[in-house]
């Protein structure tokens, strides 16, 4: 049986050979003794591969990408003129032509990212579709999802996957807009073109072209906060 140091040296001297083999066909890698490269992983010409790097399993990346520093990308294919910024974690997903990972969003298996669509800072899908020029860019879950062309989905939005035995899908038509801090509560559908307002608990299908909103109405008392820090001196 090998020891950890062996297991560590071998693994180090193969990750040494992909990385000479990738760069002979065309590949840039800045700083390839930091970076962990398996044996069956291929990458295109042009692209560009940033310290301190894991590519793992059979991972296919396309032409003319960058996967900046810190990610993190195993058993994934990777279209042409795809960017994954820093700290991404990639996993059994597919991300099309022109798409825009990052920083810091997890892909975790079955996540499938349309040609130009975009997932941002802190964004988690699984097993979801985000279709072409779709965005989710900020602080979003989506697991067990649709999202059609061009929709975007603000930041905070979670679908609502798991009633505690059974997971369920939520469907987003094309060109739908969903508002910042909302949920989705599935199984729900949110037709093509529709708007879902900021804050909303969505547990109804909202047809396409409509606009569905779940939301206390806002109560304004003027000259409260004053009369507060009024009490408060009489008290002192």
């Amino acid at each position: 049986m090998k020891t950890i140091e062996e297991r560590v040296a071998e693994d180090a001297k193969l990750g040494t050979e992909a990385a000479a083999r990738l760069m002979a066909a065309g590949v840039t890698i800045s700083r390839p003794e930091t970076c962990v490269i398996d044996a069956e992983v291929e990458i295109a010409a042009d692209t560009v591969i940033e310290p301190f790097v894991q590519l793992l399993g059979r991972t296919r990346i396309g032409g003319k990408c960058l996967i900046r520093s810190f990610t993190v990308i195993e058993n994934c294919a990777l279209g042409d003129n795809v960017l994954v910024r820093q700290s991404c974690v990639l996993t059994d997903s597919t991300v099309a032509d022109g798409a825009k990972i990052g920083p810091f969003s997890h892909l975790r298996p079955e996540s499938e990212i349309g040609e130009d669509a975009h997932v941002g800072n802190f964004v988690e899908t699984k097993k979801m579709k985000l279709g072409k020029g779709a965005k989710a860019s900020h602080l979003t879950y989506l697991g067990d999802a649709d999202v059609g062309e061009g929709s975007n989905i603000g930041a905070g939005v979670i679908t609502c996957n798991y009633d505690g035995v059974n997971k369920h899908r939520t469907q987003i038509g094309k060109m739908a807009f969903v508002g910042s801090d909302s949920t989705l509560v599935a199984p729900v559908s949110v037709g093509d073109g529709a708007f879902i307002g900021a804050g909303s608990c969505i547990t109804k299908d909202v047809p396409a072209g409509s606009l569905a909103l779940s939301r206390s109405p806002q109560v304004t008392k003027e000259g409260w906060a004053e009369a507060k820090r009024t009490r408060q001196k009489k008290r002192e």
